[in-house]
């Protein structure tokens, strides 16, 4: 995957700002690579991102013999001291998961010219990071919360679904945009509760919140919010209701409650981006995406709660989607164009 991704640097506005130079690729060659991973609030035992994260760098580490290490940013506040030890550790490349982290990493690619790194959930322009040696890591999160959300609005009972978000940013739209769409598609006249948490890292906030919901009808949730959706899956767990997890397969955590999770490949990102410094073929300061063209995003099946007529639709409309003949909405002003009123959580600027 990484030779076919590392051919294309894509282009992103905003969140997702423009690439537009073609970087040279870093020298290097098949070594012992060093590779630091920092994680975001939500820890490396978030059972989601983070947890995905550190898998792929544990599976880089079983195959190639490479040396990895984490270390838990605990707020905001810890970004920069964790970047900063990688760095005297004399790594050679630091990952970021999430994209809080962009900021910290953008200065750190300034401020360490040198130093190669990576981040998920960001892209950057070269004006950001002059010495392009920060690499953008972005996921089509909208095509796999389309695909949840209409397996969602295919399964509820009751036509009532709910959805707890992490921390309202660009990138987290795209998670609830997605799922929107997806249940509306399925099922237009499903009502959809949704809201942001503010946290990935509060699985009480997260179970409240989803207790809410299922008090007032609905009969699955949806989370994107890291840490914070071991609550709602807590919730399922205990009320007897379907829970959709996020990132990694969640079934594991309730496999009674779990009806499907919307799965990103964090974990191949990683494995993908360092293992290509271990080979001398890494191209530094690139935007990758991941998608379901790519594998780099889908839905998992584990627990057979999904009956078979409704595998056989998600499937053909994920053919379409694959193929641009569905189009699936990534932010509020396109959803809003395709379901009015529909949509009510806040728009992201």
């Amino acid at each position: 995957m990484a030779a076919v991704f590392l051919a294309f640097a894509l282009i992103f506005t905003g969140c997702q700002k423009k690439t537009t130079q073609a970087p040279q690729a870093a020298q290097s060659s098949e070594k012992i690579t060093k590779i630091g991973l920092v994680t975001d609030v939500g820890g490396v035992n978030d059972q989601s991102f983070n947890q995905s994260a550190w898998e792929g760098l544990q599976r880089l580490r079983t195959e190639t013999g490479a040396n990895v290490s984490y270390i838990e940013s605990k707020d905001e506040s810890n970004y920069t001291p964790n970047i900063d030890t990688f760095v005297d550790q004399k790594s050679d490349l630091i990952w970021g998961v999430g994209f809080m982290l962009g900021d910290a990493f953008a200065q750190a690619g300034k401020d360490y010219p040198n130093q190669q790194f990576a981040i998920v959930d960001y892209a950057y322009a070269a004006s950001d990071v002059p010495n392009k040696n920060v690499t953008g890591i972005v996921f089509s999160a909208e095509e796999c919360s389309f695909l949840v959300g209409y397996i969602a609005g295919k399964v509820t009972k009751t036509g009532k679904v709910g959805h707890v978000n992490g921390i309202s940013s660009p990138t987290m739209e795209t998670f609830a945009v997605g799922y929107y769409a997806g249940v509306l598609t399925a099922n237009p006249n499903a009502q959809i509760m949704g809201q942001y948490s503010g946290s990935f890292g509060d699985p009480a906030a997260g179970k409240n919140i989803a207790n809410q919901y299922f008090a007032a009808g609905a009969d699955i949730v949806y989370h994107a919010a890291g840490g914070t959706g071991a609550g709602v899956i807590e919730a399922a767990r205990e009320q007897n209701k379907w829970a959709i997890g996020v990132d990694m397969d969640q079934n594991y955590i309730a496999p009674n409650n779990v009806l499907t999770s919307a799965l990103k490949r964090v974990d191949n990102a990683l494995y993908d981006v360092s293992d290509s410094l271990r080979k001398g073929t890494y191209v530094p300061g690139s935007t990758l995406l991941y998608n379901l063209k790519n594998n780099g995003v889908g839905y998992a099946t584990t627990g057979n709660h999904i009956p078979a007529d409704v595998i056989r639709d998600v499937e053909a409309i994920k053919a379409k989607i694959i193929s641009g003949e569905q189009k699936v909405p990534a932010t509020a002003a396109e959803i809003n164009a395709l379901f009015p009123g529909k949509y009510n959580l806040p728009a992201v600027n």
